[in-house]
């Protein structure tokens, strides 16, 4: 039976935002390269694209004040723990790891929700969500390939671990968040809170914030640092987050971010293409694991209930938001993790 035009819509906007939500680390290894600290690269796309987003958040929020100001502690929250903290480990990780690895890691962050909702809320996952699991850590021992030629950095790993605990926090919060809150304000809000407190605790010295304002190597050529700054702001966050918001809206939460699972595999081809960079074979089986054991995760959530679609809580960023399986209440920061 042939499907409906809008789910033929939808499909392509959450393929669209998995693609652009891809395209994060690629842009953040060629200014991390030029002197760029991780800091400062998450600064410049969170706080770009929060501006983006203003004008268009102001609008959906006319009328409807009290809704933001009930809920301004979670987005405060949401920015600290889900934009700032998850992107900060995330290109951290991108200057010890190949990006594909380290958005591997970042996935593992469903895992932790996993156990987050187990221990501490009680909800005993279903098997097929414990089969999933075990599939995704057994696809890490893979990935960290701990006796090959491919071993990772011990420093890449946790980073790429502690942007796996931001993820979690997002996912967490997302689905603590008023469901009467827009989720573009939520996104612009939540990003403009990461960006404002890094370059706080970057003027106060507690975090290096350091830029550099000349060429950069991008796709084998020399360009302008604009090149990278415009495709993390515009392309990875903006783009992204609202091809991610437009599918949840015509799929569903459920089913647009068991899409946004494509996102490692675009990361990976990106940056082979881009950058040259291809994990092991050892590593790929284990990627393949772990995006099986999230997949399993997603699969599972899929044959519950699904909510509706009309009114989507906090990623992908996506996310920021999250292209991906970051986008399950139809947003994401750019969390890309």
């Amino acid at each position: 039976m042939r499907q409906p035009p809008a789910a033929g819509v939808g499909l392509t906007l959450a393929l669209l935002s998995a693609v652009t939500f891809a395209t994060s680390g690629t842009f953040a290894r060629s200014l991390i390269e030029a002197g760029w600290s991780a800091e400062a690269v998450v600064v410049a796309r969170v706080g770009i694209a929060a501006l983006v987003l203003l004008l268009p958040a102001l609008l959906v929020l006319r009328g409807r004040w009290p809704v933001l100001r009930r809920n301004l502690a979670s987005i405060g929250v949401f920015g600290l723990l889900g934009v700032a903290l998850a992107q900060v480990c995330f290109f951290n990780a991108v200057r010890y790891l190949p990006v594909g690895v380290a958005l591997l890691l970042e996935y593992l962050g469903i895992i932790l929700v996993v156990g987050w909702t187990w221990l501490v809320q009680g909800h005993r996952p279903r098997r097929l969500t414990v089969a999933g699991s075990f599939a995704a850590l057994a696809g890490l021992v893979f990935v960290l390939d701990l006796t090959g030629a491919g071993r990772l950095d011990p420093v890449g790993v946790l980073w790429g671990l502690g942007a796996a605990v931001g993820l979690a926090g997002y996912f967490v919060l997302a689905g603590r968040i008023d469901a009467a809150l827009p989720s573009i304000v939520m996104a612009s809000g939540g990003m403009a809170v990461g960006a404002g407190a890094l370059l706080l605790l970057g003027l106060t010295g507690a975090l290096p914030l350091r830029a550099a304002f000349g060429a950069v190597d991008f796709a084998g050529q020399r360009t302008s640092w604009l090149v990278p700054i415009v495709g993390l702001a515009l392309v990875a966050a903006v783009v992204a987050y609202l091809a991610g918001v437009a599918a949840t809206r015509i799929l569903g939460a459920r089913l647009a971010s068991f899409v946004g699972l494509t996102e490692v595999m675009f990361a990976v081809l990106i940056a082979w293409l881009v950058l040259g960079e291809l994990p092991t074979t050892v590593q790929l089986l284990g990627g393949a694991l772990i995006v099986a054991g999230v997949a399993l995760v997603r699969l599972d959530e899929l044959r519950a209930p699904e909510e509706p679609p009309a009114a989507p809580t906090g990623l992908s960023g996506e996310a920021d938001l999250p292209s991906s399986i970051r986008r399950q209440a139809g947003e994401r920061s750019g969390v890309d993790v």
